[in-house]
């Protein structure tokens, strides 16, 4: 078997106007650049291919620049599957105007799509999306008026109510590893996520389309330890070698993040004092010990900063939905992989675990949320940002926390000497009358009893039966003027509303050990 090694440039020739192109990656993790790059070059001094679908499984890119944000020429793109647009605001806003066809899945049903696909299964059965926009009775996961088809529907099996989504056959997929031998077998050493690529090659490979795998090297045939093999030769059409690519989009190599070497996490500098350092503070004060647990992005994602800080990452188990598990999560262009992982497994597997509520408790944040407990973090203003893995994390992870500013766009406060200091009141309320969107269902979850929490920088609420209850608020902040006046509905205030620790407020570890301890003690 001969391996056919192609420049980038040579890639990018063999997609097709209206081909159903699939590229991996996960944010800035395991993206194909060098053949993205190309692809867009010839675009633009070609004005082909045309009228692409375009498909990826979470946000790749660098918010402006780079991944998908390359591909954001209108005529190149004709509609787009993807769980979240957040890391590539160019193509956001295609969608936005309605110049492109949008399509928003959750993360965990996209990357279980391409093992159905593979098994030529005709979509992903689940009841993941039930009562939030995926549902079609909603939007369907159609994110504008020019995405006209459905593609989700409500069906009735074994007495209850499942979703049921379709999503395009693809033509051919970009995917990339670390190493091709002579025989197009790819590893992925140097990889801090294997995400779902051996899934999308065997659904391209059996749908007989083409799999292109970008790889830093060419070695000698067969000398690839086989467990670490994770595309086989006989799916592979075609390789792009680039010697330079990075590991991140700001990481070149780092071996701590694949598992070559374990790195002192008393190295890690803790993150500066700020308010999105006390929520994240605030947040990991309602772990406890032995549980698993999923961060997500945004303020969330800063949680594992201070469990280093802290010295508490050995009592829990931190993952992401990209397939980490253990060791200590990146955030911002590192998110989705993590210092010192204990295992790095398929995204699609990692979704099957979190689907079936093997999470004890989830991180994550708001944009809007209502008196009902319902949260919007998909659609608001001029973003139209999609879900990722919110929707299965929330829907069944046993405890939920959600984690904020109360108000934005202009917020500025300061923590300092143990209180909270508002300085600039944020012009936009987040605390709103009716979320624009559904992300998270407040009414089920109430009637499902699920624990949910949301942090703020000045307050903590929790979901009650009657809806959101304020159980705390910062040294420093006045109930009225600098809480309650700045949300959209009142929420009911705890008889024994008490004060956020002062620790919250100050440099140094907050003793969350000991919270911990006696979040476990208490059975709370």
């Amino acid at each position: 078997m001969s391996l056919s090694i192609l420049t980038a440039a040579e890639a990018a020739q063999l997609i097709r106007s209206e081909d159903v192109l699939v590229i991996g990656g996960n944010g800035g993790t395991g993206v194909p650049e060098a053949v993205i790059e190309a692809l867009e070059s010839r675009f633009l001094e070609q004005a082909a291919p045309t009228g692409l679908t375009l498909i990826h499984v979470t946000g790749i890119g660098a918010v402006t620049e780079k991944g998908l944000c390359r591909l954001a020429h209108e005529g190149l793109i004709a509609r787009v599957f993807g769980s979240n647009f957040g890391l590539q605001l160019p193509l956001m806003q295609l969608i936005v105007d309605n110049r492109i066809a949008g399509y928003n899945f959750p993360q965990g049903v996209m990357s279980q799509m391409f093992r159905a696909q593979a098994g030529k299964m005709p979509g992903v059965l689940t009841h993941v999306g039930l009562g939030t926009y995926m549902d079609p009775r909603q939007d369907g996961g159609r994110m504008n008026a020019a995405a006209a088809e459905e593609l989700v529907e409500v069906v009735t099996l074994a007495g209850r109510e499942w979703l049921f989504y379709r999503m395009p056959v693809p033509d051919v997929c970009i995917l990339r590893g670390t190493s091709a031998d002579e025989d197009g077998y790819i590893s992925m050493e140097h990889e801090a996520t294997t995400r779902e690529d051996l899934s999308i090659a065997q659904a391209v490979h059996n749908a007989g389309g083409t799999v292109i795998v970008q790889v830093k090297r060419v070695v000698k045939r067969g000398s690839l330890h086989p467990q670490l093999v994770k595309i086989p030769g006989f799916l592979v059409d075609h390789v792009v070698v680039d010697p330079d690519q990075m590991q991140t989009y700001t990481t070149r190599y780092d071996p701590s993040r694949c598992g070559e070497i374990r790195v002192p996490i008393s190295a890690l500098s803790p993150d500066p004092l700020t308010e999105r350092r006390v929520i994240a503070r605030r947040a990991a004060m309602e772990l406890r010990p032995g549980e698993v647990v999923n961060l997500g992005v945004g303020v969330s994602a800063m949680i594992p900063n201070v469990t280093a800080e802290e010295g508490i990452e050995d009592m829990i188990t931190l993952t992401v939905e990209a397939g980490v598990i253990g060791g200590v999560p990146g955030y911002a262009r590192e998110f989705g992989t993590a210092y010192n992982p204990r295992a790095i497994i398929d995204q699609p597997y990692q979704f099957d675990f979190y689907d079936g509520g093997g999470l004890d408790c989830a991180f994550l944040s708001f944009a809007e949320v209502d008196s009902e407990g319902n949260v919007n973090v998909t659609r608001f203003g001029k973003r139209y940002d999609g879900a990722g893995g919110f929707i299965d994390i929330t829907q069944n992870a046993k405890r939920l926390v959600f984690s904020g500013t109360l108000t934005g766009g202009g917020l500025k406060c300061r923590p300092q000497d143990g209180q909270m200091r508002i300085e600039a009141e944020g012009r936009m309320r987040k605390f709103v009358g009716k979320v624009g969107q559904i992300s998270f269902n407040g009414t089920l979850a109430r009637a499902q009893g699920k624990e949910v929490a949301f942090v703020t920088e000045r307050a903590v609420f929790r979901l009650a039966p009657d809806g959101l209850v304020l159980t705390e608020i910062a040294p420093g902040v006045r109930l009225k003027e600098d809480v309650l006046d700045h949300m959209a509905f009142a929420p009911r205030i705890a008889e024994d509303l008490r004060d956020m620790p002062a620790a919250l407020f100050r440099e140094g570890p907050v003793g969350l050990a000991r919270a911990m301890d006696a979040n476990h003690d208490a059975g709370e």
